[in-house]
This record gives C-alpha cells, sequence and structure tokens, in this order.
C-alpha cells in the first residue's frame, strides 16, 4: 500500500476513484462517469483496490471517505480508491493506464470477473428468476 503525504506533489498524481463512477445504479448527474452498459452493479472500494492492486498500480484505499453525491451513507456505499496513474519525473507509472477513464473502463470490465462476483451473480440470479416467477403469477390470479 501506497502512504499518501502531505506533499502536493504527491497528491497530485493519485487520482480518486468512488464507486459511484462506475455503477450502472447511477445516472450521470448522480456521478456515474462510463457509459451505462460499461458499469458494473453495485460495485465496492475494495473491489477496485482489488483489481488495481492485481494490476501492478500503487493504490491507497481510504473507508473513511463518502462521495459527495451520495445520499445513503450506508458501509457499502463508504469510501475511495486513489491510484498512482504517474510517477515523480511525470512519466506514467503504467503505459496501459493513460487517463482516470482507462483505469474506470479497467476497472469496471475486471470486476464481474472477480471470485467473489462470480459466486455471487449464479445463486442471485436463480433467486431472482424465481421471485419474478411468483409475481407474475400473482398479478394473472388477481
Amino acid at each position: 500500500m501506497a502512504y499518501l503525504s502531505t506533499n502536493p506533489a504527491k497528491k497530485e498524481r493519485f487520482l480518486c476513484i468512488y464507486p459511484a463512477y462506475i455503477n450502472n445504479k447511477k445516472t450521470i448527474a448522480e456521478g456515474r462517469r462510463i457509459p451505462s452498459e460499461k458499469a458494473v452493479e453495485n460495485p465496492s472500494c475494495a473491489e477496485i483496490r482489488d483489481v488495481l492492486t492485481a494490476a501492478g498500480m500503487n493504490v491507497l484505499f481510504e473507508n473513511d471517505k463518502f462521495y459527495p453525491r451520495e445520499w445513503n451513507r450506508d458501509v457499502q456505499f463508504r469510501g475511495r480508491v486513489r491510484v498512482q496513474i504517474k510517477n515523480e519525473d511525470g512519466s506514467l507509472y503504467q503505459d496501459k493506464f493513460t487517463s482516470k477513464k482507462d483505469i474506470m473502463l479497467y476497472v469496471a470490465e475486471m470486476i464481474p470477473k472477480l471470485k467473489t462476483r462470480t459466486q455471487k451473480s449464479g445463486g442471485g440470479d436463480s433467486a431472482a428468476q424465481q421471485g419474478e416467477g411468483g409475481k407474475k403469477g400473482k398479478k394473472k390470479k388477481k
């Protein structure tokens, strides 16, 4: 993990990534910054941190921060990830990440491939389908 000092030059090289930026449940007005078809359903800071750490990026997890536009203060919506995109000399930390948008799109692409996501989605889909079927049946009976 990286240590973020009070040096302004260091802070400039670390970008803030909030989960709302890549959440497909959010509108652009609510803070989503990538197209909804590429975004992820309710990402967490821990997932963002895990993906960026696995990619070899220098990250800092701040779980005491809130996204200013987020009205819900629950634990799952708390936190942000700071990621270093440039070195001290101004060169890119990694060539494949040239901008904040590149990082957000990469994270949104990789989060669904995490083991926690693949295990959850298998059970969640069948439960959602059963619930929808029950609702449809009740509507027909009325």
